[in-house]
């Protein structure tokens, strides 16, 4: 079977179920911001960080494909999807993680600016395209309704990523960056 097709030569691609829609339909910028951040999740497991961040973060990637292909399946086709729904299981997992790193970071006093290390800087990217994504799910939901699970699970897992950019900050003891605005006069 070869990889390419030719079929999105003019601009159309195909939903499940065989709909032809416009590549920047809402569906296709939907799951391909998904798609992205999966990958950008993946990038941040390749790091050198714990054993126990890099099980969560595959656990993540398999959900978010769960996710890309409910996004990709237009709604009258949703029962032919033979794949796992997002469970409010998988939203509780995050919000456990989220309270077992937090419980062990400080306080936070004031934004903070993302960076200090290349790690971290690779998990807020994620952070930043998972709120992207999550937008882009609330568009195409204003259209055509999805789970609610599935805009929760994305809300909850920026959070994620910002509690883990600022664990691993601590882990890598490099300084989180405090952002504190200049006075106007």
């Amino acid at each position: 079977m070869k990889i390419y097709t030719k079929t999105g030569d003019e601009g159309f691609t195909s939903l499940y179920g065989g709909k032809r829609v416009t590549k920047n339909h809402a569906r296709i910028e939907a799951y391909g911001t998904i798609d992205e951040l999966n990958s950008f999740v993946g990038l941040l497991r390749d790091q050198e960080i714990a054993a126990i961040h890099k099980e969560f973060l595959l656990k993540i990637q398999t959900e978010l494909f769960s996710v890309g292909a409910i996004m990709a399946t237009p709604n009258d086709n949703q029962k032919r999807l033979n794949i796992q729904k997002v469970k409010p299981e998988k939203i509780e997992d995050l919000e456990l993680e989220i309270d077992r790193m937090d419980e062990q970071l400080p306080q936070m006093t004031h934004f903070i600016l993302p960076g200090g290390h290349p790690i971290v800087s690779y998990c807020h990217v994620a952070r930043s395209i998972c709120r992207r994504a999550e937008r882009l799910a609330y568009e195409l939901n204003h259209f055509e309704p999805l789970d609610a699970e599935v805009l929760q699970y994305l809300n909850r897992l920026s959070d994620y990523l910002f509690v883990l950019a600022r664990k691993l900050t601590s882990e890598l003891a490099v300084e989180e960056i405090k952002w504190i605005p200049e006075k106007s006069e």
